[in-house]
């Protein structure tokens, strides 16, 4: 039986993962910076290859921001079409619940708290 929620429910719930998704990337920014730091101050190649390997990373988990942000935008436009749509009756509607959107942000945290941790640990060593 697929799960349905109130228009209301699915909006909160957009805010919410938008709200992270803007924390995240303010994050990346940090860690750019404290990568450009350690860079800056080791020229071995071991240094630079690692600092260039978390580069990566943060990039893909840049652009993963950019399609999550973009997929949550893309619902809530639905969402606005729905009500629209049905403006006298929209108290009432019950929508399928987005749980590929809920997988796709835990997957997307679970990757991003390990990034952030195996850079906190290279960054310990290194600054």
């Amino acid at each position: 039986m697929e799960t349905t929620k109130t228009i209301y429910q699915l909006h909160e719930e957009h805010k919410t993962w938008l709200n992270k998704l803007l924390f995240y990337k303010d994050e990346l920014s940090i860690m750019t910076n404290r990568l450009s730091e350690v860079a800056s101050k080791n020229t071995s190649s071991e240094v630079l290859a690692l600092v260039d390997h978390f580069n990566n990373q943060l990039i893909i988990q840049k652009e993963q921001i950019d399609i999550l942000n973009h997929d949550i935008k893309s619902h809530e436009s639905y969402l606005e079409a729905a009500v629209r749509k049905n403006v006298n009756d929209i108290e009432h509607a019950k929508f399928s619940d987005h749980k590929n959107h809920r997988e796709s942000i835990a997957v997307f945290e679970k990757i991003f708290k390990e990034l952030r941790e195996e850079l906190i640990d290279f960054l310990s060593k290194w600054m």
